[in-house]
């Protein structure tokens, strides 16, 4: 489908008379529609198809607030991730939920991991990370963290966390305060352009819409086929899988503690992380799930892995990426294999410290068609219609960011057509 600028009607129309149907109920969909309701941008109705908000990936994350270390400078992670957590700390404190800054610390083991340390430390001074200190001395490093072994560490200690699935509780409060609706057990079935406008089907309503944003994470290529939008990227989903530190154990650590990212693999690798309610996650691995809301290896879906397994991006994907894939499946599969990646970090940790599964994660990876993972967020227009196409981490933290972003940019602004940065 031809990619175009909104209907010209409903773009002049009076402000505060359209009507706007966000597809999805997470936090980047309600927070959008708080961004429209606080500026009385028009009619928002919101629907998700599950009986609760924060269903899937808000949900189902460490509730980490990221301050911008990883990202290339200029990239929208980069840009939207630092105006993001600053909008996640006041809102938090307005609201009265919780927001902790428990610290993160990076860790280079070995000499050989000092070179991408360093490059951690150009992108976060870059891309202003507050209170960043590069520490040498391994008494310094202890004094962080006592029980966690390396050569070299970069210490962010306003890195934060949060209970996300909370915040998009509250702001879903804040939405129908502003009188818009969140329609629950609502799963969009087909949408119809017709005129400029867009008519959004459910098996219980229909809604007609002059401006429709789909936020639909794991389903968002799902969504966005229905509106004839490019297959690519693709939704290829990974289960994130978390191992819950033993009570009597947490003191291991005291704040977050995550290694130096392999720029070979497209993912982080296991860390640790103290939670808001003080609970200390090991995790997450990264595996292929085989569905798109696969949390166990026992949930299987034939259509989604067919689908994955016939996109043209999968035997490049594969040439790139098998060693990484074993090695995290071994991981998955044997806890020793688990604890002994975790380990490099916390030499003293045992298999019995780590008490029991917790609760697992599925992220939504744009895939393009020659295999390549898609790094940064990525925006299409189509019409009347802006899909979200990928959003990773942080999209969380950055939720408050990427509505303004998105409503400016694409809902209601003259940006580019298509953002999608890598």
């Amino acid at each position: 489908m031809t990619r175009q600028a909104p209907a010209a009607a409903a773009r002049n129309r009076p402000g505060g008379t359209e009507h706007i149907g966000i597809i999805g109920g997470g936090i980047l969909g309600i927070a959008l529609a708080r961004h429209l309701v606080r500026r009385q941008r028009g009619q928002v109705t919101v629907l998700e198809k599950e009986r609760r908000l924060a269903a899937h990936q808000t949900g189902h994350n460490s509730g980490v607030v990221h301050a911008g270390l990883y990202y290339p400078e200029g990239s929208l992670k980069a840009r939207l991730c630092v105006e993001g957590r600053e909008a996640t700390r006041d809102y938090c404190r307005a609201r009265g939920l919780p927001y902790r800054e428990v610290g993160k610390l990076v860790v280079a083991v070995t000499d050989a991991e000092r070179g991408a340390l360093a490059e951690i430390e150009r992108r976060s001074r870059l891309n202003g990370v507050p209170g960043l200190e590069r520490i040498e001395d391994p008494a310094r490093l202890r004094e962080i963290e006592p029980h966690v072994a390396g050569v070299a560490a970069l210490h962010s200690p306003h890195t934060a966390v949060v209970d996300y699935a909370a915040i998009t509780e509250a702001m879903a409060q804040d939405v129908r305060a502003g009188g818009g609706s969140v329609l629950m057990g609502h799963e969009v079935t087909d949408i119809r352009l017709e005129g400029g406008r867009a008519r959004v089907v459910t098996p219980v309503s229909e809604h007609v819409v002059d401006r429709l944003v789909v936020c639909a994470g794991l389903q968002s290529d799902v969504v966005a086929r229905m509106v004839g939008a490019d297959p690519s990227p693709r939704i290829l989903p990974f289960r994130g899988e978390y191992w819950s530190l033993a009570p009597e154990r947490a003191d291991l650590v005291r704040g977050m503690v995550y290694p130096v990212p392999d720029p070979r693999f497209p993912f982080l690798g296991v860390h640790f992380t103290r939670g808001v309610y003080d609970d200390v996650h090991v995790g997450p691995n990264a595996v292929p799930a085989l569905a798109r809301e696969g949390y166990r290896w026992r949930d299987v879906s034939v259509r989604d892995t067919l689908g994955s397994l016939r996109w043209p991006g999968a035997l490049p994907l594969a040439r790139q990426h098998w060693r990484m894939g074993v090695h995290e499946i071994v991981g998955s599969v044997a806890k020793r294999a688990y604890v002994a990646q975790a380990r490099r970090f916390i030499p003293e940790l045992r298999p019995a410290d780590l008490a029991a599964r917790a609760t697992a994660g599925v992220r939504a990876q744009a895939w393009a068609r020659d295999g390549a993972l898609v790094d940064d967020f990525a925006v299409d227009r189509l019409g009347p219609v802006t899909v979200l196409r990928n959003a990773p981490s942080p999209a969380a933290t950055s939720a408050m960011a990427i509505a303004r972003y998105v409503a400016e940019e694409f809902v209601f602004g003259i940006g580019e057509e298509s953002a999608r940065l890598s």
